[in-house]
């Protein structure tokens, strides 16, 4: 029976890396799928990997209801029998619906891949939507890191280096390792924006590696006594 599964974790622990091996093990069994995507960091109509894997994918917008574009594809003769949802955290929560009844009613299986909470720690509607209706939730067991080395669980959006827990919720950046070498989301009133992922301790002190390579080159107290107040530009952060 068709199964609707949710693939989660962090941000660069593998989710679109798997999207695109998962593909590619189905086709290779003679089955027909449709890759769907959202927001991709390489632009629309794209499913990437950090890795540098890249293909070709529909872009999910508001208006795109995953049972029409079953029904147009099998009635012009094509075969569909599972879907790739990549960046499923952006999806509606009527969307995710929509995948649960083409599962249930036209028995195509849907394997959806996203994050689970933004970057305050708030779970994406899709993502809780998903939660909810998906015959299994699998966290993958590839894990991201910490810039201390410890299992990261949090996403965390910087704005020039520096921690912030307030803005939209979707902001398409990248990693900050590659964003604060890359201005392309710079704009005038929010800075360099990028994407860290922090394990609970460090999130919650709002210690990025950025911060943490200020507070190396200075005078600390012990590991235990650091805080977010403690380094340059947490002032921002406050005011923010």
């Amino acid at each position: 029976m068709a199964e609707l599964v949710f693939f989660s974790g962090t941000m660069d622990c593998g989710k679109s890396t798997l999207a695109l091996q998962m593909d590619h093990n189905h086709r290779a069994r003679g089955r027909g799928g449709v890759r769907f995507s959202c927001n991709d960091r390489a632009g629309d109509s794209t499913i990437s990997s950090r890795l540098g894997l890249q293909t070709d994918a529909v872009e999910v917008e508001g208006s795109t209801d995953f049972w029409d574009e079953v029904v147009v594809r099998r009635t012009s003769g094509l075969r569909v029998d599972y879907l790739i949802c990549d960046e499923a955290q952006f999806y509606s929560p009527a969307q995710v619906e929509q995948l649960a009844r083409v599962v249930d009613e036209m028995d195509v299986d849907v394997f959806a891949f996203g994050i689970t909470s933004d970057f305050r720690t708030r779970l994406f509607p899709g993502s809780q939507r998903l939660i909810e209706l998906a015959d299994k939730v699998q966290v993958l067991q590839v894990e991201a890191l910490c810039w201390c080395g410890r299992r990261a669980t949090q996403n965390a959006r910087t704005v020039n280096g520096i921690m912030v827990v307030e803005g939209e919720q979707v902001m398409v950046g990248d990693v900050a390792t590659t964003s604060e070498e890359d201005d392309s989301t710079n704009t005038p009133d929010t800075g360099v924006v990028g994407y860290e992922t922090l394990c609970r301790r460090h999130y919650m002190r709002r210690v990025t590696a950025h911060g943490a390579n200020l507070m190396a080159g200075a005078d600390q107290p012990l590991p235990f006594d650091i805080d977010a107040c403690l380094w340059p530009g947490a002032g921002d952060l406050q005011r923010r």
